[in-house]
């Protein structure tokens, strides 16, 4: 990936540490970004690699990443792209947004592609009430028929919650959670953040929790356990200060953690270890 149109390499970590969700396919232009998706766009148009991506995220200690699924044709390309590189795993799903396309044939398939062996997770799926591309009942039945998939399949659970919580909540509750759930860029404040460590639940925090303006995710960060923190890119959005409104990458992630650390009163070392030793139980050994 070339960093003359993208944020510079940051300062390495002392510990490996890995990326528990981004999309390379946005990212490499296997999905050709819309004029309304500014991000992925300017991601594409600095002609990434999954060679080079890998590349530069190991060279600041990011030596692993999940790719995630958001429809079929992804979730497609993700798993295939997983089985042909050792530090890539995936996870496969029809997005809240897209759950209209949750049909029994397309549920079928994303079950397939999840029994795969490099294909660790079910996700993202859940609910999303910020937008209103999907009908909420769609989503429903879309959530609860992955949760279903994730249970059957033995694999992790990863959920987009938007604006959801209580209800992302009750539907875990209600269908019966997997054994492993991870919120995704988690949104939630802290008392958003104890009900899901009561339950068990992963938290994986991605670059918002760097922003000024974000004081309430910090505040959700000093209350979860190590043991039940990931940390993520969500790239090629969400990238950490100081690179709002660029194309995020992987390489990034040392940012993201430095400040999860200096919340949790650790060096990023040790913390980094954790995620680590927790990606081991979310998404299996490497």
């Amino acid at each position: 990936m070339s960093t003359t149109k993208l944020p510079a390499l940051p300062e390495p970590l002392a510990a490996e540490v890995f990326d528990s969700h981004c999309h390379l396919d946005i990212m490499v232009g296997n999905r050709q970004a819309s004029s309304g998706d500014p991000v992925a766009q300017a991601a594409q148009a600095a002609q990434a690699s999954i060679e080079g991506i890998l590349r530069e995220a190991r060279s600041v200690g990011v030596t692993r990443l999940v790719t995630i699924g958001y429809d079929l044709p992804s979730s497609r390309w993700n798993a295939e792209t997983a089985g042909l590189h050792a530090d890539v795993y995936a996870g496969v799903a029809i997005h809240p947004n897209e759950a209209h396309a949750s049909t029994p044939e397309t549920l079928a398939e994303i079950e397939e592609l999840a029994r795969l062996p490099h294909v660790r997770a079910v996700g993202e799926t859940g609910l999303d009430y910020y937008r209103d591309w999907a009908s909420r009942d769609d989503q429903h039945a879309s959530f609860r028929a992955h949760i279903e998939i994730a249970k059957r399949t033995g694999r992790a659970l990863v959920i987009h919650d938007r604006e959801a919580h209580d209800d992302v909540l009750r539907v875990l509750a209600d269908q019966g959670a997997p054994d492993v759930v991870v919120f995704h860029s988690f949104s939630g404040d802290a008392e958003m953040a104890g009900r899901c460590a009561e339950a068990g639940y992963f938290m994986s925090f991605s670059g918002p929790v760097t922003y000024k303006n974000a004081g309430y995710l910090r505040e959700a960060a000093a209350v979860v356990p190590k043991e039940l923190m990931l940390v993520e890119t969500d790239a090629p959005y969400l990238p950490p200060t100081p690179h709002r409104g660029k194309p995020n990458a992987p390489y990034l992630i040392p940012l993201t953690l430095r400040c999860l650390a200096e919340v949790k009163g650790m060096e990023p070392a040790g913390l980094a270890e954790a995620i680590s030793a927790n990606g081991e139980t979310v998404f299996g050994a490497w």
